[in-house]
This record gives structure tokens, sequence and C-alpha cells, in this order.
């Protein structure tokens, strides 16, 4: 069974950097594709990142590009994001999500692994 677990979601100030982690378990996960999802309060889920586990290949939506930062400890399993320069528009419940393959836009919540989500809040 695998699980995903998020940490290192808080309460930040404008500016601010915050490090997310997943740490993954039940299985290996070569062959699959890592995400970060968000949602803020009414609002869909959306996609934020994505990284391939064997390779590194990673993809970012245009609104984090050059701020947040997808990586991977093969190591410990775990999958992190590194956001930069926060802005209150980025307050939203991170998920991380798992799927075999290596497309971004393949995330589903049917096909995919999900986490519990962890909470981050930007305040001006």
């Amino acid at each position: 069974q695998v699980q995903l677990v998020e940490s290192g979601g808080g309460l930040v100030q404008v500016g601010d950097s915050l490090r997310l982690s997943c740490a993954a378990s039940g299985r290996t996960f070569s062959g699959y594709i890592m995400g970060w999802f968000r949602q803020a309060p009414g609002k869909e889920r959306k996609f934020v990142a994505s990284i391939v586990w064997s390779g590194g290949s990673t993809h970012y939506s245009d609104s984090v590009k050059g701020r947040f930062t997808i990586s991977r400890d093969n190591a410990k399993n775990t999958v992190y994001l590194l956001m930069n320069s926060l802005k209150p528009e980025d307050t939203a419940v991170y998920y991380c999500a798992a799927r075999l393959g290596n497309n971004w836009s393949e995330f589903s919540r049917d096909n995919s692994y999900w986490g519990q989500g962890t909470q981050v809040t930007v305040s001006s």
C-alpha cells in the first residue's frame, strides 16, 4: 500500500521561504512521477510541480516557475518542494501525489496516490 505523508507547512510572511516534504513508502518508485498540487479554499485542486523519480525531469506551473523547486532524495524516498518568495496567493493546502508513468498532465484523483495535505498560509 502506497503511503504519502506531507510535512513542513505553516504560517509564514510574504517573501519568506518554506520547504515541504513528502515521505513516500509502500513500494519502490522507480517508474513513477511525483507531483505537488495545491487547493485554496473554494477552489479546485491545481498542479504545482512534478518530478520523474528516475531521471529527475521536472515541470512547473507558470505561477510558481522560478520561485519553487521540486527535488527528490532517492535514499530517503522523499520528495521536496522548496518555495521561495512566497506570496499570499500561494496560500493553500498542498498535496503530494504519485502515479505510474512520466506525464505530469495525467494525474487525477482516480489514477494517483495522494497524501493528506499540509496547510501553507502566507500572511501579508
